[in-house]
């Protein structure tokens, strides 16, 4: 029974009637059942719970009703991830287990612990896929399920989307319902096609109505939802490391190179190629004054290191007045930039991580978050594209950033890379 492996392929058929919402859930879950004890993507598996609510998804579409995401299996974040997944079970979807998520003892997010063991990169087993939405993106890596749900505080939906070769999308801080306290996380999606994501956008924007508003999350450029999407090319502009990052070459360069195949595509005309930073010695310093001057508008892009920024706001609790004055700065000087760089530009493209996924060893003293946790800090939505692949075999990412609210733009341009097959 091939109806495709994409979402919407597989609502379309149960709404048409060529299959059953059970059988395509009762299919999922033997492929994890096959699956599982090699790729460790699951914490757990509702097998019963699954069957069931596909059953009656199946006597929903008999009793006319029109699901847009009908019987597609999908796997929630962790534990807790279905009590944020209304909108997706109200659209038809039908969940089939929690994805590993970080253990005890796990720094940086960049593991998983599935119900078997240790989560492993479905391209090579001894790299880890990223985290902290490390069985998520295995899942839907491997074809498992088509859709998992994510959650990123610093970029754990673009990093394993990176490291395993889908497509990730980080939401606008604010946007949709959130239970960090922060404020630094915001749900997202992992995918194989950007049709899928623009369902399940569709699904949780329109199940969110009423919930959470566009307040403060307006942008400049491209801007939010029913705004007039720009036509083809786009601006944009490249950035190997946001002015302060340690990258090593070939993630810049795979990613680089994706850049300029798609502006030879037309999809988008690079404005401006921006140098990195001159002194590394001080990217690498992470605990360096960083008091460089604003830069002048149409200056190459040159945010501040935002490690101290997000770690005070992660550990803030009331008692280290100098550290939180730090993040305001680090945030208010980035905010800045950033809103001059879009009033100038429709996109900001640069490589997902500064590094290849690891060992599971871990990557020593390296953050795989340098190029995705500014997104955070500022609330910039963020997409990783599958960008190639690193001598090592495993994908490599590129990170696209729009203005806030600007995620209708983000999924216009996936969709013209990722045509579904």
């Amino acid at each position: 029974m091939d109806h495709g492996t994409h979402a919407h392929s597989l609502a379309a058929a149960v709404r048409a009637g060529r299959v059953r919402a059970v059988d395509v859930v009762a299919d999922a879950l033997e492929r994890i059942a096959r699956t599982d004890r090699s790729l460790c993507a699951f914490r757990e598996v509702w097998e019963e719970d699954a069957l069931r609510r596909a059953a009656e998804v199946d006597a929903r579409v008999a009793a006319g009703e029109r699901l847009p995401l009908a019987g597609v299996p999908f796997a929630v974040k962790g534990r807790h991830g279905l009590r944020s997944a209304g909108p997706l079970v109200a659209a038809g979807c039908v969940a089939v287990g929690a994805t590993a998520v970080p253990g005890p003892g796990t720094p940086w997010q960049t593991w998983g612990l599935g119900r078997y063991g240790r989560t492993v990169n479905p391209w090579r087993a001894d790299r880890t896929p990223g985290g902290s939405s490390a069985g998520a993106a295995v899942a839907v890596a491997a074809g498992v399920v088509p859709l998992a749900t994510g959650g990123d505080g610093a970029g754990s939906v673009r990093i394993p989307a990176a490291w395993c070769g889908v497509l990730g999308l980080k939401t606008t801080n604010g946007r949709l319902p959130s239970a960090d306290r922060t404020g630094l996380a915001a749900p997202g999606v992992l995918v194989r096609c950007a049709t899928d994501a623009r369902a399940w956008w569709t699904a949780v924007t329109v199940g969110a109505a009423g919930t959470t508003g566009m307040a403060g999350v307006a942008g400049t450029g491209v801007a939010g939802e029913g705004a007039a999407v720009k036509p083809r090319p786009l601006r944009a502009v490249w950035s190997p490391d946001l002015g302060f990052a340690d990258v090593d070459p070939e993630p810049v360069a795979v990613a680089h190179a994706a850049a300029l195949r798609l502006a030879d595509s037309g999809a988008v005309r690079i404005e401006q190629d921006l140098p990195g930073p001159r002194d590394r010695r001080a990217a690498r310093d992470r605990r360096a004054p960083r008091g460089r001057r604003p830069a002048p508008e149409g200056a190459p892009l040159r945010l501040e290191d935002p490690a101290d920024a997000w770690l005070a706001l992660r550990t803030a609790s009331g008692d280290d007045p100098l550290a939180l004055a730090l993040a305001r700065r680090i945030r208010a000087v980035n905010d800045r930039r950033l809103d001059a760089l879009f009033r100038r530009t429709d996109l900001l493209l640069t490589p997902t991580t500064p590094c290849a996924a690891h060992g599971h060893n871990g990557p020593g003293e390296r953050y795989s978050t340098a190029l995705t946790w500014s997104f955070n800090l500022s609330g910039h939505p963020a997409l990783s594209i599958p960008a190639g692949f690193g001598s090592d075999g495993c994908p490599l990412g590129l990170q696209v950033v729009a203005p806030r609210g600007g995620e209708r733009a983000l999924l216009d341009f996936a969709e013209l890379l990722h045509s579904d097959a």
